[in-house]
């Protein structure tokens, strides 16, 4: 396993890694779209394949010695289809948003319409929002959620499709702690005609477990990150059916992308396997045990959940009745060593980049080794630190407590050596 010691040459560069380094070790990492990858996807991620460049595919490439990128390709692909079961798998995309470009380009041609979820309401930007290109190439429409569940309003997708006719719907979210009805919206799109991506980013390592139903029997294309739920390197991967996979693949290279990043590919290889083991199915249940576990804490103490808990790794909670802004809360519990996210809640109505809400995650945690009983912990730390937002001293006192409880849960300690 390469190590920091190598930049030694480079103090100031190294400085900066082991800084981060400490950060990731030494506080509580609750965003629910970040984990920690394991030392043998981190080697990978470091390995000797970032010096190759082999725009195309396997057996079909636009450069000289890709014999040993074919093979390291192949095995990706392969393990990624038996991971999920799926007919075609490609394993170039850099991140989850060119995963959904390429999907979007697959199918569609620009001035389609697509149906996605509503930003604020727990969607995602390259779901049609107007700011990204999903919503600047493409005519971007939006469904939400019940305002009495906070659930997603099926009835309400079913209206609109049927309204606009569109190319494509993406059912997918970034902060929406349900499980999706997979079957309802391939009955939706059935009816009007358009095709089905599903963006399992979030939850693909849930469905990988079998703990979230598989979106590829229903769904023509599906898109998601390798990190987050899944804990491999970043970057995104395609599933489709094989109908699909030229379009799917030309729409990656020379679509949106030029060469792909092997080395990254390499990493994703090692997570694919990782996932196939047994232990995998246990991580991902203890994810969502402790994350039902810390809802139910924060709940304990007066703080309302959207859509009342969570099916997953990830509940959203709104701070509206405690009387502070997302964007406050998520800078006090940095200060206290808890780094969340702040997030928009269902029919609120302040600024995305205030925000009424926070979004936590146990991805990361469980990773570290944390049980339900260290969510109680890590709840009281939250609360504590909520409420405190403005005493820094104080915030600063529950950070040295939180050094000391994440001590117990060692990360990376081979990188010492």
């Amino acid at each position: 396993m390469l190590s920091h010691k190598m930049l030694s040459h480079d103090a100031p560069l190294q400085e900066i890694i082991l800084r981060e380094l400490g950060r990731q070790r030494h506080k509580l990492e609750m965003i629910a779209s970040e984990n920690f990858v394991s030392e043998s996807v981190l080697a990978a991620a470091a390995c000797v394949f970032t010096n190759k460049y082999a725009e195309g595919y396997p057996d079909k490439r636009y450069y000289g010695g890709c014999e040993y990128a074919d093979e390291l390709e192949n095995l990706a692909q392969s393990r990624a289809r038996k991971v999920f079961n799926a007919e075609h798998a490609n394993v170039q995309p850099h991140c989850g948003s060119s995963a959904n470009m390429a999907a979007f380009f697959a199918v569609m041609q620009p001035g389609d319409t697509v149906l996605g979820m509503d930003l604020a309401h727990g969607g995602h930007l390259t779901h049609g929002a107007s700011v990204s290109f999903s919503g600047r190439v493409f005519r971007g429409v939006s469904y939400g959620v019940r305002k009495d569940t906070e659930m997603i309003d099926y009835d309400q997708v079913a209206e609109i499709a049927e309204k606009e006719k569109p190319k494509v719907i993406v059912a997918g979210a970034s902060a929406y702690p349900r499980i999706i009805d997979f079957v309802k919206f391939r009955e939706i799109a059935d009816r009007c005609g358009a095709v089905l991506i599903v963006d399992m980013a979030h939850f693909a390592g849930l469905v990988a477990a079998g703990l979230y139903p598989s979106p590829l029997p229903h769904a023509e294309i599906v898109t998601s990150t390798t990190h987050k739920t899944f804990r491999g390197p970043r970057g995104g991967l395609i599933l489709c059916r094989k109908s699909l996979a030229k379009a799917v693949d030309d729409a990656i290279f020379p679509g949106v992308q030029g060469g792909p990043l092997l080395h990254v590919i390499a990493a994703k290889a090692v997570a694919f396997e990782e996932a196939l083991q047994p232990s995998f199915i246990d991580y991902q249940r203890q994810i969502v045990k402790n994350c039902q576990r810390l809802g139910a804490r924060l709940a304990d103490a007066g703080y309302r959940l959207v859509s009342g808990g969570t099916d997953t790794h990830l509940i959203l909670v709104d701070l509206r009745s405690a009387g502070i802004t997302g964007q406050t809360a998520q800078t006090a519990l940095d200060l206290a060593g808890i780094t969340a996210n702040k997030n928009v809640v269902p029919f609120e109505k302040e600024r995305f980049s205030v925000a009424s809400g926070l979004r936590f995650g146990t991805a990361a945690l469980t990773t570290r080794g944390m049980m339900e009983s260290d969510m109680d912990v890590v709840a009281n730390f939250v609360i504590e630190a909520l409420r405190n937002v403005r005493d820094e001293s104080n915030l600063k006192k529950i950070s040295l407590r939180v050094e000391e409880f994440t001590q117990k849960f060692p990360l990376y300690p081979k990188l010492d050596e």
